[in-house]
């Protein structure tokens, strides 16, 4: 399991039908981290993307949609990835690898954390806003409920609900964590608990009470924070956008 504070995001952007040899390589590299024991990964396929060829791809075209992007996403301490980096710089004859720094706020197996004690004024609503922000990411199971709920809509309600400025919610299309059971979504592998991840930007003055929130509800799961800048224009009532 992941230590609390300082560690190392990487993102690697490939192509769908990339290969590596026979395998697609996204494949590969996702297992070539199972191996190493990261302490997990998410691959996630967009719907639509380009790249440096400037070729737009998408479902619509046969080619275009085997050429799909797809990132993998893993998060470990700064020694791991340095150690994993010269293979997967290797293994990457065609992509992109992403590295940023982050912080764990929280990493759990059905362990809960009491939230921060501190409780921030709550901030009136705000239309513009540009500056530092934090960008949390919440990694959890699909087949995670609160209450008979989805706990990922359970989370972004209550955030809405807190006024918080947005939450995006992803669905991995395959994935481990630290029970070390593969999630993989498709007609032949159907999985109930595929990884979803939600992510947020918010103030970084408000971030000790979105983390509470999120800890209090999150049982199983990965709380990351990074730092962030955010540009944040809301339209004025009245002038025709919901």
């Amino acid at each position: 399991m992941l230590p609390k504070g300082a560690a190392k995001k990487v993102t690697i952007y490939v192509n769908g039908d990339t290969r590596h040899h026979v395998e697609p390589l996204w494949n590969v590299i996702f297992s070539f981290l199972k191996q190493k024991q990261v302490a997990g990964a998410t691959v996630i396929r967009p719907d639509l993307g380009f790249g440096s060829h400037g070729q737009v791809h998408d479902p619509k075209s046969e080619y275009a949609g085997d050429h799909l992007p797809v990132r993998i996403e893993f998060i470990e301490t700064p020694k791991r990835v340095d150690e994993l980096l010269p293979f997967l710089y290797d293994m990457v004859t065609d992509g992109l690898i992403e590295v940023q720094d982050t912080t764990i706020i929280k990493a759990a197996a059905n362990v809960k954390m009491e939230p921060p004690q501190s409780q921030p004024a709550q901030n009136p609503p705000h239309d513009h806003f540009a500056g530092p922000a934090k960008l949390v990411r919440i990694y959890l199971g699909e087949s995670d409920k609160l209450d008979g709920e989805p706990l990922y809509e359970a989370i972004v309600k209550k955030l809405h609900m807190l006024d918080f400025a947005g939450a995006t919610v992803y669905r991995g299309i395959l994935g481990y964590g630290v029970k070390r059971h593969t999630h993989k979504s498709g007609r032949l592998h159907f999985s109930r608990d595929l990884p979803i991840m939600i992510s947020v930007v918010e103030r970084a003055e408000r971030l000790d009470e979105l983390v509470g929130v999120v800890t209090d509800m999150l049982q199983d799961g990965l709380v990351v924070v990074s730092d962030a800048e955010m540009y944040r224009v809301l339209a004025r009532e009245g002038a025709g956008n919901d």
